[in-house]
């Protein structure tokens, strides 16, 4: 099965599909899925587009109304996860997943799928410790900090992920998961993006908690984007019940502009005698139903349940007569219906409505899945309880609540700062300004007759363990300038094709490389060395730094600065 990866979406989803449709003509081959990793900005009309927190400049009807509308349908069935730059009012109308749009799904908070046998997990949102305790309690209108923290990973979603026990194939996240960087050419990283070297250098960036879920599930991918980079490693974990060890493939991709890095395809073997539709996953629907009432929809902080002696219960892993219960509650039909129907009116361009206020709607989707499983819908429990909800947790449904001075549990807490501020706005505002002072900068460069060049990530290849921390550069093909818009070149008689280590194919742009297999300095490929790491070094302790870019993942600064 061919599986397309594409990293930040932006709405970009003509494009997108443009370009998959240019590849398999060019490949002669047929994609049979579409993983988009975040920002996918899935805005209805107006009224979601404030939705989002972007900057002004960048609140742009892109196309995806059209796909709503149903003027145009997703060639390919797409499965995406929520980022930071979403219309956070739509995606709330489907905690637990659903269709944004025909052929078009969502994967919720958190959630696990089934395709064609594969077994593809997800979660939603970047991670914000000051945030990360809280229950899901944002409902628009929103304010000026709950515009932010809707899109915040909660510690419940995470808890939720912890109880899976049987293989995941493939998971997908928007923000990486701590420590990933250090299994992959890190040098190489760095160079591309500057700014992050200091995070880097300490181990600063990145998820802890994503990090926690790549080491439990340990699954045989593992794709992200948010940083804008193409990033690719390959991590050995420690074995456990004495099976042998299992190794994860990382890929991170770019956003959505020409000549980027943003679409790469990936061959996952399919089992056979699978189903050709999506499907619910019944050991995921069982958590969901033995967790259900571990929800709020306040701003109170919660803990897990542990095994200390405080709680009845800790242990919320899914039995064999639960998913058989599950899957009697769907009447043995695991199939995701196609239910999808518009909540809000789309965007018209012929009618535009500048003022049109952003609308609470519950979803019929979520209504549903809620009737048959006996789950709550907690955006409908938050808008029925008001802008802060009355959706309390106790412990007397086997809970550990916390109070908002309660610390992070990871050393990266900034509880005690306002976050008022918006330092995720770097990697749309600041960082997209530096780029295009660079594009200038190139164009510059060729209009004085340089050449251009531009790095390709390359998944590391060779005996895991057995580097020597000593990485060296992918080739570094030859690119053309930006163009300020998406090119689709014409097909070649003989379409190039690049041999990528662990199968994974070359990435899909918008204009084929010039010079395959080139390289500035032998004109061979050299593959990146993998430090002697693994699984366990992700959890050390973080430094402190200083500087404005480590608030991409982790500190606010003070409202009253």
């Amino acid at each position: 099965m061919k599986i397309a990866v594409e990293g930040c979406c932006h709405g970009e989803l003509d494009k997108i599909y443009e370009t998959i449709d240019y590849m398999e003509r060019r490949e002669g081959t047929k994609v049979d899925l579409l993983l988009c990793c975040g920002d996918f900005q899935a805005v209805r009309n107006e009224g979601d587009m404030m939705c989002m927190a972007v900057p002004a400049k960048f609140r742009q009807m892109r196309t995806f109304y059209k796909y709503y509308s149903g003027e145009k349908k997703a060639p390919v069935l797409t499965v995406f996860v929520g980022g930071n730059h979403e219309a956070s009012n739509h995606l709330q109308e489907l905690p637990y997943g659903g269709w944004v749009a025909p052929n078009i799904y969502y994967m919720g908070y958190a959630g696990v799928v089934r395709y064609k046998g594969i077994r593809i997990g997800g979660l939603s949102g970047i991670f914000k410790s000051h945030d990360y305790k809280k229950g899901h309690y944002e409902f628009p209108p929103y304010d000026p900090e709950t515009l932010r923290s809707a899109y915040h990973i909660r510690n419940i979603d995470v808890f939720k992920l912890k109880q899976i026990k049987m293989p995941i194939d493939v998971f997908m996240s928007h923000d990486w998961p701590k420590g990933i960087y250090h299994f992959g050419d890190t040098e190489q990283l760095v160079r591309k993006k500057k700014f992050l070297r200091q995070e880097v250098e300490s181990s600063t960036l990145g998820n802890p908690a994503a990090a926690e879920l790549l080491a439990h599930l340990q699954p045989s991918y593992w794709f992200s984007a948010h940083l804008h980079v193409k990033f690719a490693a390959l991590m050995q974990h420690e074995a456990k019940d004495k099976a042998a060890p299992r190794t994860t493939k990382f890929l991170s991709l770019d956003k959505c502009l020409p000549y980027r890095d943003f679409l790469q395809v990936v061959e996952v073997a399919e089992r056979p005698g699978s189903s050709e539709d999506l499907e619910y996953d019944p050991e995921w629907l069982a958590i969901l139903k033995a967790t259900d009432r571990l929800q709020g929809t306040t701003s109170h902080y919660w803990s897990p349940p542990e095994n200390n002696g405080l709680h009845e219960r800790w242990d919320f892993s899914a039995s064999e007569a639960a998913m058989m219960e599950v899957v009697s509650d769907l009447h043995g039909e695991l199939r995701i219906a196609q239910n999808f129907s518009p909540s809000v009116p789309a965007f018209d361009p012929a009618r535009p409505q500048p003022h049109f206020a952003p609308r609470f709607t519950v979803n019929p989707q979520t209504t549903e899945l809620c009737a048959t499983l006996g789950l709550t819908d907690i955006y409908a429990q938050a808008g029925q309880s008001g802008q802060q909800g009355e959706g309390g947790l106790g412990d007397d449904d086997g809970q550990s609540v916390g109070s908002a001075e309660d610390l992070s549990e990871y050393p990266t807490h900034t509880s005690s700062l306002s976050s008022s501020y918006n330092p995720d706005e770097i990697t749309i505002e600041d960082e997209w300004d530096e780029e295009e002072e660079e594009e200038e900068q190139e164009k510059k460069r060729a209009g004085g007759g340089e050449e251009l060049k531009a790095v390709d990530a390359v998944v590391p290849e060779g005996q895991i363990g057995t580097g020597d921390g000593n990485q060296t550069c992918s080739p570094k093909p030859d690119r053309e300038v930006m163009s300020p818009r998406l090119v689709l070149p014409p097909p070649q008689s003989t379409p190039h094709r690049t041999s990528f280590p662990l199968n994974l194919p070359p990435p899909v742009h918008s204009t084929p490389d010039p010079h395959p297999g080139s390289s500035e300095e032998d004109g061979g490929t050299s593959p990146a060395r993998i430090p002697k790491r693994n699984s366990a070094t992700l959890g050390d302790t973080t430094p402190k730094i200083k500087r404005r870019n480590q608030s991409i993942y982790q500190a606010e600064e003070d409202e009253d600065a």
